[in-house]
């Protein structure tokens, strides 16, 4: 299998990305596509499934133009997704009813008020808190505000998923709807413990079973493609599918309990490896389902951070304030603190451990000095604070001793944010060379189904280290710093 290869497909919140991988695990190609985000209310967030599929067939080509490899040589494919937001088709037209509604919209955030005499029931079964991140209320809203759908869902018209079953169902040519139990188990409609959807916890939201895709292990075939206009041939496997914050959990190495990874992308997500143990947090984290090496369902405990590298897309953006993201460590080189100044950017709210839908974003401790430089630093630390918020917890509710935090995605080139997120976690921070570690987990999971690497110590060697960033900060002054973060964010709770 030396001349054949594996197609990772990363579709996230704000573009898509296909790689292209060896049988030596190396990146061969990738191509990458943003597309529109929609904002039709103050805390909506909406994308258009369609032209996600759109983009996800325009990398597919641009990677297979840029690398020059044949189709025919495409032995698998791997899916690797933005978790939670909600997609619902036509079963018969496979065209979506409206637009796909993102894991960062508030919406429904009334709904889950409502449905708050239900959250220990929600979080006994699925390890969720009741909130409008999660795919169920999502599902729900659609049912609740569309005319006529309730009735077409009934009679087994409509079909649900999250972005791997829509992609999965685009690629077969309408032949699998299925998903995988990373991504099921962020619905708030699968129980983790049976590993199936749970009938009562479907009925409370009046959601039809007819809707819903079969679930299948991460390391398995989803389908096979069928599809026309991409320049892939029929019948190449889909052999892995995995939510994005576990696939950079696979694709990170951490396989064994008590290894932990996060991924600085749009939003940050710590992930703890637990094994075949299910914990349960009282502050604030989720327990949800990964992938050991095998793509067989293990344990984990998350925390989820809305807004990470969106920050800095804020300040481009919206403000104008710089032309790429890049530019921030440029900007503020040479500064030694942010002159008091903190933000926090809860835009769509603060996730764990606050769980807070009505908070929104603030910056505060402005003087006359404070300069733009200023705010782009304290837009970084937040990043940085924000892991720390959910790293404590973690290591308290595990009983792990974590002495190193492996990371990943865009924002962990930031060679200031990783030592300054060293100094506030008092740990290594641990950087690969191969950094898209989403794509890589999907890549190699999907290696794995069909015997392209076997075993752990195959997989080991494909992992390799680009820098270790050591903690360098005193304990009084990682103290003071934390201690400002922790007040900005009760004033933005105090002032919703």
């Amino acid at each position: 299998m030396k001349d054949q290869f594996i197609l990772a497909i990363d579709q996230g919140t704000t573009g898509s990305r296909a790689f292209l991988f060896d049988g030596q695990g190396r990146i061969v190609g990738s191509d990458y596509k943003e597309f529109k985000q929609y904002f039709p209310k103050p805390g909506w967030v909406e994308h258009d499934a369609e032209e996600i599929w759109r983009s996800c067939a325009d990398v597919i080509k641009g990677v297979l133009r840029k690398s020059r490899i044949s189709p025919q040589k495409i032995a698998a494919i791997g899916i690797t997704n933005q978790r939670e937001t909600t997609v619902l088709w036509d079963r018969k037209t496979g065209k979506p009813v409206a637009r796909a509604i993102v894991w960062q919209c508030r919406r429904t955030a009334e709904i889950c008020k409502n449905l708050s005499p239900y959250a220990p029931k929600f979080r006994q079964r699925t390890g969720l808190v009741l909130d409008p991140y999660f795919s169920g209320t999502k599902i729900k809203w659609y049912l609740d505000n569309i005319k006529g759908l309730r009735k077409r869902a009934q009679a087994g018209k409509i079909c649900f998923g999250t972005i791997d079953s829509w992609l999965i169902w685009k690629l077969s040519g309408g032949r699998s709807h299925v998903t995988d139990m990373t991504n099921a188990s962020r619905t708030l409609i699968f129980n983790i413990r049976t590993r199936a959807w749970d009938h009562e916890l479907l009925g409370i939201l009046r959601i039809p079973t007819s809707m819903l895709p079969r679930v299948q292990n991460s390391g398995s075939i989803f389908g096979q493609t069928n599809v026309q206009g991409i320049q892939l041939p029929d019948g190449i496997p889909i052999a892995s599918v995995l939510g994005d914050q576990q696939a950079a959990l696979y694709g990170q190495g951490c396989y064994a309990p008590g290894t932990v990874k996060n991924t600085y992308g749009t939003g940050c997500f710590i992930v703890l490896n637990t094994g075949k143990k299910m914990i349960l947090s009282k502050k604030g984290l989720i327990t949800t389902i990964a992938s050991d090496a095998q793509g067989r369902p293990i344990y984990a405990m998350e925390g989820s951070i809305f807004v990470a590298g969106a920050v800095v897309q804020w300040l481009r953006d919206q403000l104008g304030m710089i032309k790429q993201s890049a530019e921030t460590e440029q900007l503020i080189r040479g500064m030694e603190n942010t002159g008091g100044v903190y933000f926090v950017p809860a835009f769509t709210g603060l996730g764990a451990p606050y769980w807070n839908a009505q908070a929104r974003g603030m910056i505060c401790g402005l003087t006359r000095g404070s300069q733009k430089a200023h705010i782009a630093r304290a837009a970084l630390e937040a990043i940085a604070y924000q892991t720390k918020d959910v790293f404590d917890i973690m290591k308290a509710e595990s009983g792990k001793s974590i002495k190193s935090l492996k990371v990943d995605g865009g924002a962990c080139r930031n060679n200031f944010l990783m030592q300054f997120q060293a100094d506030m976690l008092g740990c290594e921070i641990v950087r690969p060379r191969i950094i898209e570690s989403t794509a890589l987990g999907a890549a190699q999971l999907a290696g794995v189904t069909i015997g392209l690497w076997k075993g752990r110590q195959a997989l080991n060697k494909l992992h390799q280290t680009e820098r270790t960033f050591a903690p360098l900060m005193h304990d009084k002054r990682r103290k003071e710093l934390y201690g400002g973060w922790l007040k900005a964010v009760r004033q933005v709770q105090q002032g919703q």
